[in-house]
């Protein structure tokens, strides 16, 4: 019988990154000096998520789903992803800007890379007094304008620039501009893709003084340019329970505020659910009592085959719940 599941951390080093990841995650064991993200569930190829505990420990997500199927992550998934693990779960550290980007679709990554496209979310955990990212347009935008505005150096002037504090929500489908401002700590929830085109990186250098590579012509065809009246994701949290934050074809997730024990039923989903603690800690305890402890900056992958699970909070707690449509 498959029980809840937690991974090794994979550590990223990045030219941004900073101790967050540490300090407030309490992930002291990271070997980096600049560890910008940590990818908790991964099905990327090179950075294959493996089991930290329990009977499976050792094994890679990519030979558990060799092995049980449906039974890990929903008949439904199995049949649209096969063996590829459909989500990806990071937190990220920007201590300073990150570049700014956009993701292809399925279709332009499926053409160009082989690969699934990137749409994927941010929950904020914490954010530095006067922190902003980016989410889309301020205005609508001809490819024309945008493509005159990098030239220029002038692009920030077209950027949707918002401030933002602990616990917003920003769903960012493929195709949208977007960069991380310094001092956000997120956590985001995407499609499994590593595909990035950065337009602009802030002319910032490496300790080698090499610049990061751009993609400035791949991305004007990734580009959704419409401007939109919102770029925040509005949810209405209430304690004790769980609100949909984000509803898409490639995840659902769920914002759970809970400082009392809860039973939660996954009966109808025929999908594996991933429970991303944001804050707090708490306990999860499967119908047969497998537990397993969860605090601020840890995940679980509850197999489909677990339809129940009790969630004992250790005071008030948010946890992320993440499952595929």
């Amino acid at each position: 019988m498959l029980h809840p599941l937690t991974f090794e951390t994979i550590f990223k080093d990045k030219i941004w990154g900073g101790q967050k990841i540490k300090t407030v995650l309490g992930k002291d064991f990271s070997p980096l000096p600049n560890c910008g993200e940590t990818w908790e569930i991964s099905g990327v190829s090179g950075n294959i998520s493996v089991v930290a505990e329990g009977p499976l420990k050792g094994q890679s997500l990519q030979e558990l789903l060799a092995h049980y199927k449906d039974e890990l992550v929903g008949k439904h998934v199995y049949e649209r992803f096969g063996n590829e693990f459909p989500l990806l779960v990071k937190f990220i550290d920007a201590n300073d800007d990150l570049s700014i980007q956009v993701h292809p679709n399925d279709e332009l990554a499926k053409k160009r890379h082989n690969s699934f496209g990137k749409t994927e979310m941010w929950y904020i955990l914490a954010a530095d007094e006067g922190a902003t990212l980016n989410s889309g347009f301020n205005r609508e935008v001809t490819k024309d304008e945008y493509v005159k505005a990098v030239a220029d150096n002038t692009l920030m002037d077209l950027l949707n620039i918002e401030p933002v504090s602990a616990g917003d929500v920003f769903f960012l489908p493929a195709g949208r501009v977007h960069y991380i401002g310094k001092g956000i700590l997120l956590a985001e929830i995407q499609q499994t893709s590593d595909i990035t085109y950065r337009i602009y990186d802030f002319d910032r250098t490496d300790d080698q003084g090499q610049k990061r590579e751009l993609h400035t012509e791949l991305a004007v065809d990734a580009i959704d340019y419409t401007h939109y009246d919102q770029y925040k994701t509005p949810y209405d949290s209430q304690p004790n329970q769980s609100v949909n934050a984000v509803t898409s074809d490639y995840f659902v997730t769920n914002v759970l505020k809970f400082d009392q024990e809860v039973l939660h039923d996954y009966t109808h989903l025929d999908s594996f659910v991933i429970l991303v603690c944001v804050d707090g800690s708490l306990t999860v305890e499967t119908g047969d009592g497998y537990r397993i402890p969860l605090k601020m900056g840890q995940c679980v992958l509850l197999p489909a085959s677990t339809t129940q699970v009790t969630l004992l909070p250790n005071g008030n707690m948010t946890v992320l719940e993440s499952y595929v449509p």
